[in-house]
């Protein structure tokens, strides 16, 4: 049924992160509706916007980061490819100062 994608563990802890925001972000709003923030982005922003908005940005790293793993394998004269932990990485620090400062 999950044959069509590679369900290695760096995408199965992404996709678990997202399930979890996605769960506690709902229960946070219940508990304490949002009201309209302006941060660094262009425009005022829930903490829903801002969730979005860093999950599109955390999406995008990881696809980046994928599609130039070999270009910086070459770059840096590494023996291999670098890891998807590192996207990963960078994609949920991305996606907390959205959250935080955005």
């Amino acid at each position: 049924m999950l044959n069509w994608m590679v369900w290695t563990t760096p995408v199965a802890v992404f996709f678990t992160c997202i399930g979890l925001m996605l769960a506690g972000m709902t229960v946070w709003e219940i508990k304490q509706p949002t009201t309209l923030r302006k941060g660094f982005l262009p425009l005022a922003t829930t903490r829903g916007d801002r969730l979005f908005i860093g999950l599109l940005a955390a999406a995008y790293i990881n696809l980046a980061f994928v599609g130039l793993a070999r270009k910086l394998a070459e770059w840096f004269s590494l023996t291999q490819e670098p890891s998807v932990w590192i996207s990963l990485v960078i994609s949920m620090a991305v996606l907390a100062l959205i959250m935080r400062r955005g």
